[in-house]
């Protein structure tokens, strides 16, 4: 095999698998395990945790966390040991694509932060450290979910571009962009002034 088609096979192969792990809906199967139905037809809409934690039930909603998490940074780091970490950023952007446009739901998904995280620090800690810090300190100060979810996604790009190698920074982008994208709704409310605050009715 040259070296031109193994890159191109090894891009098809990672691509491939990080998908099909991102695609993975834990909230949805956690939440009809508990006997609660539909997530998606609760609250948002949204198979994430945020939305999962409306139905009341807390551990649900961190497990939902842990595990969208977990299984991104499954992807990055499967990637690692078997591709190498060249091919680390392709399989976070594709496992955060997965989540966010799973092929199990029709190409719907959740918003995909809580895999963004994951992915990110499986790349680097320190960098899915600044990323997280972001994220508890916009939504604890504000009681707004989805300013922790911002500041996470400017942070990670802005951490990443210092610490990580250069040729990584544009991918590490892209996927906050694609997170940033799937909270459009929620900027808009923020925008307007509507967006809710949690522990709040």
């Amino acid at each position: 095999m040259t070296p031109g088609v193994g890159q191109i096979f090894t891009s098809f192969a990672v691509a491939g698998y990080s998908v099909a792990l991102g695609a993975i809906p834990f909230g949805l199967l956690l939440t009809r395990a508990a006997g609660l139905g539909d997530i998606r037809a609760i609250g948002s809409g949204n198979i994430g945790a945020t939305n999962v934690l409306r139905t009341g039930r807390k551990g649900l909603a961190a497990a939902t966390l842990l595990l969208d998490a977990a299984k991104a940074a499954a992807a990055v780091l499967l990637t690692q040991y078997t591709a190498g970490s060249t091919w680390m950023p392709l399989a976070a952007f594709c496992a955060v694509a997965g989540h966010c446009y799973s092929p199990a739901l029709h190409f719907k998904g959740g918003k995909g932060l809580a895999s963004f995280l994951g992915a990110i620090i499986a790349m680097d800690w320190r960098v899915g450290a600044a990323a997280c810090a972001a994220w508890l300190i916009g939504a604890f100060s504000t009681r707004i979910s989805s300013v922790g979810a911002l500041a996470a996604c400017v942070a990670a790009p802005a951490v990443a571009f210092m610490l990580l190698p250069q040729n990584w920074w544009p991918i590490v982008a892209a996927t906050a962009l694609l997170v940033l994208w799937r909270h459009d709704a929620n900027i808009r409310r923020l925008l307007a002034g509507t967006e809710p605050r949690f522990g709040t009715k």
